[in-house]
């Protein structure tokens, strides 16, 4: 119901803008948001994006650089990377969860437990 696309090869310093487009279901009360996972390691957090777009949250890592949108008319959520470092290197993955009241940005952060994961897409950054 979730997949990514967007990704490919670019040069150190280059940009790409990566897509999670929903189907079967609408997201627009969810938070959203992308992970990814770099050959070796672990998966980690990357951005989230509320329901409606006004709260975002960023990995200390990506802030500044990375920037997380998403369309709800269009079911749809984006990542625009610039200034991409090789250490950025990773697939990237979207997940969704029901957003309540008072919902956590850490515990989404977390990975943990989250209502739908979508396929990743490979991003590989040359020096």
């Amino acid at each position: 119901q979730l997949q990514a696309f967007g990704g490919g090869l670019v040069q150190a310093g280059g940009s790409l803008r990566l897509s999670c487009a929903a189907s079967g279901r609408t997201f627009s009360r969810h938070y959203m948001g992308w992970f990814r996972q770099a050959p070796g390691k672990e998966r980690e957090f990357v951005a989230g994006i509320s329901w409606s777009g006004g709260s975002t949250y960023y990995a200390d890592s990506v802030k500044g650089r990375f920037t997380i949108s998403r369309d709800n008319a269009k079911n749809t959520v984006y990542l625009q990377m610039n200034s991409l470092k090789p250490e950025d290197t990773a697939v990237y993955s979207c997940a969704a969860d029901s957003q309540g009241a008072g919902y956590s940005t850490t515990y989404f952060s977390r990975g943990s437990g989250l209502d739908y994961w979508g396929k990743g897409t490979l991003v590989t950054v040359s020096s």
